[in-house]
């Protein structure tokens, strides 16, 4: 641990490696002469910092192929995103998204913020996507016409069933996972894993990501997203945003609780996938956001800030997980914390606990089983601030900074 982290605790001196992380990719975008994978390069981490960041684990030529995956799925998602569009518009746009990927001068433009920056200068990505090898491109051919199908589908369709929910996230998540798969192939480093297990890492950061975003998409304008499958919600209540009143805070909560049940089904095929990885930048891409989304979980389980406000780890504990997962036996600490800090959570009066204390119980004892845990101490709890050793610090910086001006 370095003097940051002595002073400070391991959150404080990962964030500063974190930051030290997120310059070097801004000085490598900055230093590239081809206008169009700086443009590819920056928008990501404009529209995804976190994914931007985990990223760099790659070497050049798959980190290439990757981020030009990630930017035409994202403006796939943007165009289903975008509840302005008609539907008798936005399904053909859809279903043939696959296509215009080939032709450098298509455009539509929709979204807002950076996703609107993304798809006005959509053309930058497309020029980057035909300079890549023809493994590459067949693989995000593929899986963006697979994906803009299930898409479509599900713009004429409600979520009415957890078959139906594994069905959508399988479209619009467990897709990405089959993909990359199939670029660690093409890119000679892996072998090509079953599209089951790439599923199921597809399937878990999705719903991750669903159970947590509650508020964001039912309060969405003009019109709500709704993606929590009604064969769950509506043994708790009659609609879907009646989760979000107070008078129902307990029945919200133990509807949350059984998302978050239903997600862990997929977490020991995600043990399975990453203890297959033969490369190890490729694990460390793989298993942050696993280890970051099963951390989520625990924060959000019996949660009623999900229907409150925005609930998301700290960064402290972001950059932790960054900076620590650097093998399967830092994944294996990680999930067999995670999921005991998730199960000191558990309500026997919960209806799903039984099921929910089963399911963590089996992520602890394939992490147990495996022989290579450690501690690291993970907690979900705001560290306490010690103002001594914040001045300390501040005081060591300006020393620090006077020396290197004394010394010019």
């Amino acid at each position: 641990m370095g003097v940051v982290g002595a002073l400070l605790g391991p959150e404080a001196e990962a964030l500063v490696r974190l930051r030290a992380a997120a310059c070097r990719l801004r000085r490598e975008v900055a230093g590239d002469d081809d206008e169009h994978w700086a443009f590819a390069y920056s928008m990501l981490h404009r529209v995804s910092r976190s994914f931007a960041i985990v990223i760099q684990q790659l070497g050049p030529d798959l980190r290439n192929a990757v981020c030009v995956f990630y930017l035409v799925l994202r403006a796939l998602d943007t165009v289903e995103d975008d509840t302005s569009i008609p539907t008798e518009i936005k399904v053909p746009i859809l279903q043939e998204f696959h296509c215009h990927i080939y032709n450098r001068d298509w455009h539509f433009s929709c979204g807002t913020k950076d996703c609107k920056i993304l798809m006005d200068k959509f053309h930058y990505v497309l020029t980057a996507f035909l300079e890549l090898g023809s493994g590459y491109q067949e693989a995000i051919e593929e899986i963006t016409r697979r994906m803009g199908a299930g898409m479509a589908k599900f713009i004429c369709k409600e979520v009415e069933t957890v078959d139906d929910y594994d069905e959508y996230c399988h479209y619009v998540a467990g897709l990405v996972g089959i993909g990359l798969s199939r670029l660690f192939h093409a890119a000679g480093l892996e072998d090509l894993a079953p599209e089951s297990l790439s599923n199921s890492m597809g399937l878990f950061l999705q719903k991750v990501n669903i159970t947590r975003d509650y508020l964001e998409d039912i309060n969405e304008i003009p019109k709500s997203r709704m993606f929590w499958p009604r064969e769950i919600w509506s043994k708790y209540v009659d609609k879907l945003e009646d989760l979000k009143y107070e008078n129902n805070s307990v029945k919200a909560v133990k509807c949350l609780n059984e998302m978050v049940t239903n997600g862990l089904i997929h977490t020991e095929d995600c043990l399975r996938y990453m203890s297959a990885l033969k490369d190890i930048t490729i694990l460390r891409f793989c298993a942050i956001p696993q280890v970051m989304a099963l951390a989520t979980y625990a924060l959000c389980y019996n949660n009623v800030n999900v229907f409150r406000g925005v609930v998301k780890l700290r960064r402290g504990l972001t950059a932790r997980i960054i900076n620590e997962t650097n093998s399967m036996a830092d994944v294996y600490t990680a999930f067999y914390e995670f999921s005991s800090l998730l199960a000191e959570k558990i309500d026997d009066n919960d209806p799903n606990a039984s099921l929910t204390r089963k399911r963590v119980n089996a992520i602890k004892e394939t992490c147990k089983s495996s022989g290579l845990l450690e501690r690291r101490g993970y907690d979900l709890d705001r560290p306490k601030r010690n103002p001594a050793m914040i001045m300390m610090l501040l005081l060591l910086l300006v020393a620090i900074f006077l020396g290197a001006l004394y010394r010019r």
